[in-house]
């Protein structure tokens, strides 16, 4: 591994750790506005990324290059919401907003390049690393942000599922995430045998989409 090999994977796990903290901090705070205060008690409501790494997911895999990671998961307690909020609604909703943050983050970092690239482009030509950043943050939280929205248990998407699956669809929903850790192995394991990613597609879109609502904010 050379020295330009070794700033690229550590900056990716400096990206990945600031993003997975960011979307296990926001399932603990939307689960907090609910009510549940589960998370906060166990000291997950917080931005400090020593509360939410995992020294595997989060670590040691990024660090060989595998590209695929994950955080402590943030533990959620729906009895506990309040009595005006639905437990499956709510579960969706706590789903949901480790994704959504994802796509915030994504949306914030195109925004300050593009804010740089209309007002300061001198000094975004002069600046490789923050070039670096602001892309890597980029592609990095669009990734997170779609992947986990795959309706695979344990994945975020499959709590939205699970929540919207009619009840005559119940028996077949339940049979699929028996078969759920096959799945999502054959999904993570997809691009090193095949050469593409079920991930590759919508989150090529879900860039677009950020990067024109960017470039017609700043008049680009």
């Amino acid at each position: 591994m050379d020295g330009l090999d070794l700033r690229e994977r550590l900056l990716g796990v400096i990206v990945l750790v600031l993003s997975l903290t960011v979307h296990e901090w926001a399932h603990a705070f939307s689960a907090r506005l609910l009510g549940d205060d589960t998370a906060e008690r166990e000291g997950r409501l917080t931005l400090n990324p020593i509360a939410h790494i995992d020294p595997i997911g989060t670590l040691l895999l990024p660090m060989m290059g595998v590209l695929f990671g994950w955080a402590r998961p943030v533990p959620v307690n729906p009895t506990r919401f309040r009595r005006d909020v639905n437990m499956q609604t709510g579960m969706m909703i706590t789903a949901a907003a480790g994704p959504f943050s994802n796509v915030v983050l994504a949306f914030l970092a195109v925004l300050i390049y593009g804010l740089l690239l209309k007002f300061n482009a001198p000094f975004l030509s002069a600046q490789p690393a923050v070039r670096a950043l602001l892309s890597s943050t980029m592609g990095a939280n669009v990734g997170l942000a779609v992947f986990n929205m795959l309706p695979i248990p344990p994945l975020d998407g499959s709590r939205v599922v699970d929540g919207l699956m009619p009840y005559r669809h119940r028996n077949t929903w339940e049979s699929f995430t028996r078969m759920a850790p096959l799945v999502l192995l054959a999904v993570i394991l997809m691009p090193r045998f095949v050469g593409y990613s079920v991930i590759e597609v919508p989150a090529t879109y879900l860039s677009e989409a950020i990067q024109r609502t960017v470039g017609w904010l700043v008049g680009a």
